[in-house]
């Protein structure tokens, strides 16, 4: 019985959705539940969203919904059931629904009641597709635009599941401090002041790396920001003619515990010294050999950050120390996608240009 006793020891960090400590409230906007290339017409999936499941389909003509999971019949859950044509039809008794949700026909050829589903707002966009949630219930009041795409390849994407929140990946943006000890950056400098602009923040950069074989070459990165759920890093190595789009997409899939997708593309500046035609054709055989190489190499340097994220607390207030990059006025605009805590004043909305003051694999 003692060896029965003794044979596990736990030991290690503790991750942050099993340490008990506070979770921040699940904020409102838009998140990533699925890749576009995940819902061809006919697929019906369930996906996690703060704590609650959501049921995402598309039609055969190509209509992406989102709905509340349970249909409103006898409450059979949706993640179940079927796509026929342009309707959602339930597996428990057939019940058949609309592209607006509204219930069509019955399994026993009656009259249809009224009981609709829930939809939920559901956008498309880049490559990803987004429900929005907020927690008063509001339609939304802002959207993920579409950027543009780089190169001829389709995009390839990641996605993980690690415990975490989904500010402090968005707040990665703006820490300049960890692209030095954390990605091995040998310097890091903001271009500019960071630009906030209601759900929106603008912030470039550009690092100094060297490399062996490669001697040192710079990288200048621009990050435009929507909400907490959502980056779009466009990042360009001059000496290399890479270019890279990269969109970055956390979610809040219950306390402390967060899905996180990625989507690259890219391409290769054509050579000027070269005649067109040719250029093109080294531009393009670059990017097909080194798509994947590149890719991984992103993934990586991604993957840096899962265990601080995974382990880490939020720590609020944080000691901040000269170097850290402008991370308060960052947590001044974060506060405008949470409930308003009780007794709290109105949030502080810093204005623009505000600086800082004290896997799977496709």
């Amino acid at each position: 019985m003692v060896r029965e006793y003794g044979r596990t020891i736990s030991e290690g960090p503790t991750p942050a959705d099993a340490a008990g400590a506070p979770a921040l409230p699940y904020p409102s906007g838009w998140s990533a539940l699925a890749f576009s290339h995940e819902l061809r017409p006919g697929t019906v999936l369930t996906r996690p969203l703060a704590g609650r499941d959501v049921v995402l389909y598309r039609t055969a003509t190509g209509v992406l919904r989102a709905v509340r999971p349970y249909c409103p019949h006898l409450g059979a859950h949706l993640g179940l059931a079927k796509v026929e044509g342009e309707d959602l039809t339930c597996p428990f008794h057939f019940f058949s629904f609309g592209p607006d949700g509204s219930c069509v026909r019955t399994g026993y050829g009656t009259p249809p009641p009224r009981s609709p589903l829930t939809q939920l707002p559901v956008q498309e966009a880049n490559g990803g597709v987004f429900v929005w949630r907020h927690h008063d219930g509001r339609d939304p009041d802002w959207s993920v635009p579409r950027w543009h795409e780089i190169g001829h390849r389709p995009a390839r994407t990641a996605a993980w599941e690690l415990a975490g929140n989904v500010q402090e990946v968005i707040e990665n943006s703006v820490d300049l401090g960890h692209f030095a000890t954390l990605h091995g950056w040998a310097k890091a400098e903001i271009d500019g002041p960071v630009a906030y602009d209601d759900a929106k923040f603008h912030v470039a950069m550009r690092a100094h790396e060297s490399a062996p074989l490669m001697g040192d070459f710079t990288v200048d990165v621009k990050v435009d920001g929507y909400g907490l759920g959502c980056l779009h890093a466009d990042v360009h190595t001059p000496r290399f003619g890479l270019r890279m789009c990269t969109m970055v997409m956390p979610t809040a899939i219950g306390p402390n515990r967060m899905q996180f997708r990625q989507l690259n593309r890219i391409s290769f500046d054509e050579p000027g010294r070269l005649p067109p035609g040719l250029a093109r054709l080294v531009s393009r055989t670059a990017a097909r050999l080194l798509d994947r190489p590149v890719f991984r190499s992103s993934c990586e340097f991604t993957a840096a950050d899962f265990p601080i994220w995974h382990h880490k607390q939020y720590q609020q207030p944080p000691r901040l120390a000269s170097g850290d990059g402008p991370i308060g006025p960052f947590r001044r605009w974060a506060k405008r996608f949470y409930p308003e805590a009780p007794g709290r004043t109105a949030v502080t909305r810093p204005h623009r240009g505000e600086g800082e003051d004290s896997a799977v694999l496709s």
